[in-house]
């Protein structure tokens, strides 16, 4: 019997398309899922006269496969991952590897590496970045558990990735759950730049009375400087949408709640967990809470209307776009920021440079500016912060002035830009050599809850009673 080289587990639309890539790239593969007329639908349609082999039983699949056996699964993080997990034991031998491809939570990969551990079978935690997209033509991939589990299936992974001048967005970046922390890093990043985005658009589009078509003129012509990026790119296939029942603009017609999976609100818990401040990113993922709460809003805006746009609070849109520009790398610095922590509390040792080159191709924050960012971390000493390096200082130096100006029109058109301003209000938080504010907290813990404080003349805790 001819054996296949990797095993894949959910056939969601993700999961095809990175069947189809494996077996693009020169492997032989099996494909099961849950539901046997999801398998049938796949192979009738997209597999014909490719090494698909497809099964309908996890007994059968998992015998399918070359020793050691190596296995993705590509479904939905949580308790389905421990559930196929328990399926999949009786069927497997030491030294079988299984590869979670989901969004799984970093603490509950560690908890199953350990549960697996115990019966010689390894479980590596793969971040896939990219979308349907990025997974059939090349995704980013962040590994993290042993690296020998690792070398068992490198040589698939390599091949399967995006690739960023000829350099594979595959990396292994250190042990545990390395890799699914990284990703939940990256989705917290992207959290607050689609949040940028939509402020930018809003106020396009409400406060300066732009039309759908130079709104779109408008993001064209930054999609050809430092503002390049994946998510600008695809917001202008969004924008250049036309609905077919409507004839008007798709974006027109979306229900304006925002969802969310968790990641996001895991980056966040993280953030408080180790006491990094990521302003920007929390703002981003209460700002889709809100959107949900939407006949909430429906009855808040006519106890509380709108106010209009005066002709003096007008302002030119490249300063809009400054202010965006300011607010990203602020999103970007708060990112590698919890990297940095994250890795040196959990003992993950990641190489920030690597992770940023990671993210160069494949992944949905892809960017000229995670091309400038890698190039930095590489020159850069990994303990400094991404303020502290020559670009960062010199980029919100020069962008500062618009950023307060467009901020404050904001506020004073009632056009919400909560991860915008958090952006700057961290920035200037962190810039304080003195928070005369937390001063004041302190003492008022000192005095309701006996406290104590430091002074800044003595060594030592204080009281005042």
């Amino acid at each position: 019997m001819t054996r296949s080289d990797i095993g894949l587990i959910g056939l969601s639309t993700m999961g095809q398309n990175l069947a189809l890539n494996i077996e693009r790239n020169g492997f032989k593969i099996s494909v099961f899922n849950r539901t046997a007329e999801i398998t049938r639908d796949f192979t009738a349609q997209k597999t014909k006269g490719k090494k698909f082999f497809p099964f309908y039983s996890l007994e059968k699949f998992i015998s399918s496969l070359e020793k050691p056996k190596k296995i993705i699964l590509l479904i939905k993080a949580g308790e389905p991952v421990d559930e196929m997990i328990k399926k999949l034991l009786p069927f497997l031998e030491k030294g079988d590897l299984l590869i979670d491809g989901g969004n799984s939570f970093f603490r509950d990969t560690e908890r199953r590496q350990e549960f697996l551990k115990e019966k010689g079978i390894e479980l590596l935690g793969m971040g896939v970045s990219g979308g349907e997209e990025g997974a059939l033509k090349g995704p980013s991939l962040m590994l993290g558990g042993e690296r020998r589990a690792f070398k068992k299936a490198e040589d698939i992974l390599v091949k399967i990735s995006a690739k960023f001048k000829g350099e594979p967005c595959c990396t292994y970046l250190g042990p545990r759950g390395a890799g699914h922390f990284v990703k939940m890093v990256h989705n917290g990043i992207e959290y607050g730049i689609m949040q940028a985005l939509g402020e930018i658009y809003d106020f396009l589009k409400n406060g300066l009375d732009l039309s759908q078509q130079q709104i779109i003129r408008e993001f064209t012509v930054r999609q050809k400087s430092l503002f390049a990026s994946y998510l600008m790119e695809i917001s202008l296939e969004v924008l250049n949408n036309v609905d077919s029942e409507t004839s008007k603009p798709l974006i027109e017609s979306i229900l304006d709640e925002a969802e969310q999976k968790g990641t996001g609100k895991w980056t966040t818990q993280t953030a408080l967990d180790l006491g990094v401040p990521i302003l920007g990113i929390s703002s981003a993922v209460e700002a889709r809470i809100i959107s949900s709460w939407k006949k909430k809003r429906e009855r808040l805006s006519s106890l509380f209307p709108k106010k209009g746009i005066e002709a003096n609070k007008k302002i030119e849109i490249q300063l809009l776009f400054d202010a965006f520009l300011a607010s990203i790398l602020m999103i970007y610095q708060e990112g590698f920021f919890l990297l940095r922590q994250g890795s040196e509390e959990f003992g993950y040792q990641l190489n920030l440079a690597q992770v940023a080159k990671t993210w160069r191709a494949g992944c949905i924050i892809r960017a000229k500016l995670t091309e400038k960012i890698a190039s930095i971390l590489e020159k850069s000493s990994e303990n400094k912060l991404l303020l502290e390096t020559s670009f960062f200082q010199n980029q919100l130096k020069k962008l500062e002035n618009s950023w307060r100006e467009v901020i404050s029109v904001f506020l004073a058109c009632t056009i919400p830009c909560p991860t915008m301003s958090a952006c700057l209000a961290e920035f200037d938080s962190l810039r304080q050599k003195r928070l005369e504010s937390a001063s004041l907290i302190q003492g008022l813990r000192d005095r309701f809850g006996s406290h104590g404080f430091r002074r800044i003349d003595k060594k030592g805790d204080f009281h005042v009673d």
